[in-house]
C-alpha cells in the first residue's frame, strides 16, 4: 500500500479521523492525503453568484479551511508519516471518486456519523455513498457524538 486518502468534513470527530489514519499511514507505510472537498460555487449550481459579501464571507471561509487542513497535514508529516493536504470544490462523492484515480489511491478512509431517517432521506449518506462508487477499499470509522450530561 503506497497511498491513503483521508476524507474529512471538519465535523465532530474529525480528530478522532486524523488519529485513526495516521496510525493506519504508519502500520503500512503509506502517504497519507488528507482531502476536503468544499461545495460547489456557487453553491446553487445554476444560479448566479450572489452579493459580493456572500462571495467575500465564502472565500473567508475557504481560506480557513485550507489552513486548518495545512495544519492537519503538518501534524502528520512532524510524526514522520508523508502527508499532504487537499481542498477542493465540487460534489463530495464525485471529487473522492475522481482522487482516486487521480492520485492512484490505495484504500480511503472515511468517518461515519449516525443521522437520523430524516437527514438520510434529504442528505443521503456520503460514506455509503463513497463505497458505492469506490474501486478500492473504503475504511470506515465510526465517529460517536459527545452526549452532553445536564
Amino acid at each position: 500500500m503506497k497511498n491513503l486518502l483521508l476524507a474529512i468534513d471538519f465535523k465532530d470527530g474529525t480528530q478522532k479521523l486524523v488519529n485513526f489514519a495516521t496510525e493506519y499511514a504508519q502500520c503500512v507505510k503509506a502517504k497519507l492525503w488528507v482531502l476536503h472537498v468544499a461545495a460547489p460555487e456557487p453553491d446553487f449550481v445554476g444560479y448566479e453568484v450572489g452579493p459580493q459579501y456572500i462571495r467575500d464571507m465564502r472565500a473567508t471561509e475557504l481560506k480557513e479551511e485550507h489552513r486548518e487542513l495545512k495544519k492537519i497535514s503538518d501534524g502528520i508529516n512532524f510524526k514522520g508519516i508523508q502527508a499532504e493536504g487537499l481542498l477542493i470544490n465540487g460534489g463530495t462523492v464525485e471529487m473522492i471518486a475522481a482522487e482516486i484515480e487521480k492520485l492512484h489511491i490505495d484504500a480511503v478512509i472515511v468517518g461515519h456519523h449516525k443521522h437520523g431517517f430524516w437527514h438520510k432521506s434529504f442528505f443521503g449518506c456520503t460514506d455509503t455513498s463513497i463505497i458505492d462508487k469506490s474501486k478500492v477499499p473504503v475504511i470506515v470509522v465510526p465517529i460517536v457524538k459527545k452526549v452532553a450530561i445536564l
